[in-house]
C-alpha cells in the first residue's frame, strides 16, 4: 500500500471520529500528539487531506469516501502531486487543468450525485451583494496569509522578505499576500513590524479614515477585543489615542497584554465585561477591583467586532461547512443586538460606532445595522460588505455610524 493510500485511511478514521466540537486544526494537533508515529511530512499530508475533504461541504455526501477524497484533491489543487498519481487514471490527469470551473465540469460529468451548490448550504441567508457562485467556489481554495505592515516599517519588512526569498504580492503599500504556509515568524517581528491580518480586515481601515474628529487624543473602546487586531489597526490609523479594551474572557486580556507589549501599545485600559446581558446596569468604569482604571465613561469611537458565525472565514475553517446549523444564525443575530444595545450607551454625542462581523449572513450584517440605525437613531456614514472571495481572503461586513449627527 502506498503512502498516500495509508494517509487516506488515516484521514477516513479521523473524519469518522471528528464531531466538530473544536476547530479541526486543534483536533488534528491533539490527534497527532497522541499518535506520535506520524512524522512531520505525514502530518502535513494527512491534515491537507482532511481540510480538502471538508472543503466539499455537502457536495458529495452520496459518494463513497475514497471517491470523495479524489474529488477533493482534484478540485482543491491546481496541479497533481507526484504521490497522488496512483489514485488517478489518465482521464483525470488530462482534465487536471488550472481552470477550477473546467475541473468542476469534469467532476459533474463523472458523478451525477455531485452538486457544487451544496458546498455552502445557506445561500438563502446570504447578504444581497454576494456573487453566490464565485463565493461557493472560493471555498475550494486555501486563503492566503496576509500581513499588514505597520507605519514606517515598509522598507525594513520588504528588505527582510526579499533577503530570505519569501514570495509575496504587495496589494497596497502596507498589505502583503503570501502563500498560506509561509514561515515568516523568524524573519519579521510579528506585531512590532507587521500584523497578521486578513486583507478584508485591513480594509476596515478605510472606514476609520471617514471619522472626522478635529482633536487628539481620541478615546477609543474596543468592546469585543478578542485578539486585538482592530485595536492595533486603530492605533496605527490615529496614532494618538486613549485606548480601552474589553472582552468577556479574562484570558483574552492577558494574551492582549503580551501582544500589545510587542506592538508598542503601553498606555491602555482593560476590563472584563459580558455585554450580552440584557438590560445590564451601566459599567462601573472606576470600580477599584476592576481591571479597568479610566476616567472615561463615554468614548469618541467604539469598535464592536461582534461575535458571529464566522461564515466569511470558512475558507480557513471549512469544517464549518458541515457542522454549522442554520439555527445558529438567529442565535448570533440576537446576541449581536444585545451587545450593540449595551455598548451604544457609551458613545459620546457626535461620536462614532463601528460595527464589524466576519459573517456573510444578512441577519448578522445588514439587519443588525438597520436595527442600530432605527432603534438608536444613528446616522449611517457608510456600510460595506467587504468581499474577499475574489482575493483569496475572508469576507467581512462593516458599518460606521455617528451618534446624533444629522444625515446630509
Amino acid at each position: 500500500m502506498s503512502f498516500i493510500q495509508q494517509h487516506i485511511l488515516t484521514t477516513q478514521k479521523i473524519i469518522e471520529q471528528y464531531k466538530g466540537e473544536i476547530p479541526l486544526a486543534a483536533y488534528l494537533k491533539n490527534y497527532f500528539s497522541q499518535h506520535k508515529k506520524f512524522g512531520s511530512r505525514d502530518r502535513k499530508q494527512i491534515a491537507n487531506l482532511c481540510f480538502n475533504y471538508y472543503r466539499l461541504g455537502n457536495a458529495a455526501n452520496k459518494i463513497l469516501f475514497q471517491e470523495k477524497i479524489k474529488i477533493a484533491l482534484f478540485l482543491c489543487n491546481e496541479i497533481i502531486k507526484p504521490e497522488w498519481n496512483i489514485l488517478f487514471d489518465d482521464n483525470w490527469k488530462t482534465n487536471w487543468v488550472k481552470s477550477l470551473q473546467q475541473r468542476i465540469n469534469f467532476v459533474q460529468k463523472q458523478f451525477s450525485d455531485f452538486c457544487i451548490e451544496d458546498i455552502f448550504c445557506f445561500t438563502n441567508e446570504l447578504s444581497d451583494d454576494i456573487d453566490i457562485n464565485t463565493f461557493i467556489n472560493s471555498h475550494l481554495t486555501q486563503p492566503d496569509l496576509f500581513l499588514r505592515i505597520r507605519p514606517n516599517k515598509e522598507k525594513n519588512v520588504l528588505q527582510k522578505l526579499n533577503e530570505h526569498n519569501i514570495s509575496f504580492n504587495q496589494l497596497t503599500n502596507n498589505c502583503l499576500a503570501l502563500p498560506n504556509a509561509s514561515k515568516i515568524e523568524s524573519i519579521v517581528n510579528i506585531d512590532e513590524e507587521v500584523v497578521v491580518q486578513d486583507y478584508s480586515s485591513q480594509r476596515v481601515g478605510a472606514l476609520l479614515q471617514l471619522i472626522t474628529l478635529n482633536y487628539k487624543p481620541i478615546s477609543v473602546w474596543d468592546c469585543c477585543a478578542a485578539s486585538g487586531g482592530k485595536s492595533i489597526l486603530v492605533k496605527d490609523v490615529f496614532q494618538n489615542i486613549n485606548l480601552t479594551v474589553s472582552d468577556v474572557r479574562q484570558s483574552i486580556l492577558q494574551n492582549l497584554q503580551k501582544r500589545f507589549a510587542k506592538a508598542g501599545i503601553k498606555n491602555y485600559h482593560s476590563f472584563v465585561a459580558d455585554l450580552s446581558i440584557v438590560n445590564r446596569k451601566p459599567l462601573n468604569v472606576n470600580k477599584k477591583n476592576s481591571l479597568l482604571t479610566t476616567h472615561y465613561s463615554q468614548y469618541d469611537l467604539i469598535i464592536c467586532d461582534a461575535p458571529c458565525s464566522g461564515s466569511g472565514t470558512w475558507g480557513r475553517t471549512p469544517e464549518q461547512l458541515l457542522f454549522f446549523t442554520k439555527e445558529k444564525i438567529e442565535n448570533y443575530a440576537t446576541l449581536q443586538k444585545q451587545i450593540v444595545s449595551n455598548a451604544i450607551n457609551y458613545v459620546k454625542e457626535n461620536g462614532y460606532f463601528l460595527y464589524i462581523t466576519c459573517s456573510v449572513f444578512k441577519k448578522e450584517n445588514e439587519e443588525v445595522a438597520n436595527f442600530l440605525k432605527e432603534k438608536f437613531e444613528l446616522s449611517l456614514i457608510e456600510m460595506q460588505l467587504i468581499k474577499g472571495y475574489n482575493n483569496k481572503a475572508d469576507t467581512m461586513f462593516a458599518a460606521l455610524f455617528c451618534k446624533n449627527k444629522k444625515n446630509n
